[in-house]
């Protein structure tokens, strides 16, 4: 049963019992009060009529002493009223328990008014007296009808008042039965909705902690709080479906990366391409040719801190002795095409960064920047300590990027194909790119403001790097895959 008719079918019993009661309540009252109204409206009747009678004597007695039109009017209407009165006595007659009480009472009635008519001028004027007696008659026989009725109907007062009493004790007692039942239907519909909410947010709070298999709530009722609870069921069923799928797939991933540097690593043992270039310098420096002895020893120093784990920082001196491995072996294929200048500060080159932060931008500014310029090339490192940073500027002459191409660099997005020539430089790159290094230094500070880069197609570019300086006693920042 839903709610809603569980609402609709016990509110609406409730309010018909409330009713039922009240009107048998006002029923049996009705009853009573007709009872006494009917006993009171007689007693009524009789007090009415006997002063009627007097009344309608003295008018006819100033009537006499001084006859005219006005006091024959006067003397008429008492007579119209005791004549009403004297039909509603009548009418009464058969629900009276005196009725030969009363039908010698009306017949005094009858006898008054005659002798009246009896006694007008051009009558009889002693039947003024008899007029008279029968008044004082009437008047004796109201007081005793009066206490006929009051003697007659003290077992039925007192009956009414035992009434009255039973009545007031059933009102009490129901009206305590319909508040505990009220109380226990209005309990019953509110743990009927409020229970299972409660458990289903008691639910819903596990959850969110983690625990995603929280106790169910025993919920059996078939309405739409037992379709949310099923629903919500479904859910957390489907949430730890979609949750392992994603462990597998992440668990899938790292696999294929481990596979493919797994390949790699067979493909290049890095001790045995080390012995080798050590090998070829030697046998070169042996040879005489100390130029191409150094360029394979650059080469060695460039693939070993290549192969190294990028997980561990490094500091700026180490960066930068990479960078010059890299621009000594560049030079060799440029020869004078291009210049390369440094300005560094020696007091700043402690500081740690991640590594191969330096390289795959000066690698950048050559293989996009100034690879096509057939002089006068100049690409300018400078390291520089400020107040609440280090800043590293990489700077070329070369060809410059779009604003599209920047803002995309800045975003960490792709470029959409804004600069055709990096699908072939990628083939030359030690496969590190400016993204990659952007958002491993976002990771390793925790900041997203530390780069920036000003550049216009023509007019080069320069990419500027702010490093957070450490604090005096802070040790160096520790790399985000291995904060706990």
């Amino acid at each position: 049963m839903t709610i809603r008719k569980k609402l609709l079918l016990f509110i609406p019993l409730l309010v018909l019992l409330v009713n039922s009661v009240t009107f048998f309540l006002f029923q049996s009252g009705k009853v009573v009060q007709q009872s006494y109204d009917l006993m009171m409206n007689r007693i009524l009747l009789y007090k009415q009529s006997a002063q009627a009678a007097e009344d309608h004597l003295k008018t006819l007695y100033a009537y006499l002493l001084n006859p005219g039109e006005d006091r024959k009017a006067e003397l008429d209407r008492e007579r119209a009223k005791l004549l009403e009165l004297r039909a509603a006595l009548a009418g009464l007659s058969g629900a009276s328990p005196h009725t030969s009480e009363l039908t010698g009472y009306l017949h005094l009635l009858d006898t008054q008014m005659e002798q009246a008519l009896a006694a007008l001028p051009g009558g009889a004027p002693a039947r003024y007296e008899e007029a008279e007696t029968t008044t004082r008659f009437i008047r004796e026989e109201e007081q005793h009808l009066v206490d006929l009725e009051l003697s007659s109907y003290q077992p039925v007062y007192k009956q009414i008042q035992a009434e009255n009493d039973r009545m007031n004790q059933l009102a009490a007692a129901v009206f305590v039965v319909i508040t505990l039942l009220s109380v226990v239907v209005a309990i019953w519909i509110s743990r009927s909705v409020t229970g299972p909410v409660n458990r289903l947010v008691e639910m819903a709070g596990q959850i969110s902690r983690g625990n995603l298999n929280p106790e169910p709530p025993p919920l059996q009722s078939e309405d739409e709080l037992g379709i949310l609870s099923d629903a919500f069921k479904r859910m957390l069923a489907d949430l730890k479906l979609l949750i392992e799928k994603d462990k597998e797939r992440l668990e899938m991933g790292r696999l294929v990366k481990e596979l493919e540097l797994q390949a790699l690593q067979s493909q290049i043992h890095p001790h045995f391409l080390f012995n080798t270039l050590n090998a070829l310098s030697k046998l070169a420096l042996l040879e005489g040719a100390e130029r191409t002895s150094d360029l394979i020893v650059s080469m060695s120093n460039l693939l070993r801190y290549n192969l190294r784990k990028l997980d561990r920082p490094v500091t700026l001196r180490e960066e930068l002795e990479h960078v010059r491995e890299y621009v000594t072996i560049q030079q060799a294929r440029f020869r004078d095409r291009f210049r390369f200048e440094t300005d560094i500060d020696e007091s700043a080159l402690q500081e740690p960064v991640p590594a191969l932060t330096l390289q795959p931008i000066v690698e950048n500014a050559f293989v996009h920047g100034i690879e096509r310029m057939e002089h006068g090339a100049v690409i300018r490192l400078a390291v520089r300590q400020e107040p609440e940073h280090v800043c590293l500027t990489v700077s070329d002459n070369g060809h410059g990027m779009s604003e599209e191409v920047r803002q995309a660099l800045l975003r960490l997005e792709d470029d959409n194909g804004a600069r055709p020539e990096q699908g072939a430089a990628k083939k030359e790159s030690t496969g590190l790119g400016t993204r990659n290094v952007f958002k491993r230094l976002q990771l390793f500070f925790g900041r997203s403001d530390l780069v920036d880069i000003d550049s216009k197609p023509g007019e080069g570019t320069t990419v500027m790097i702010r490093i957070p300086r450490r604090k005096e006693g802070e040790t160096a920042y520790v790399p985000v895959d291995d904060r706990r």
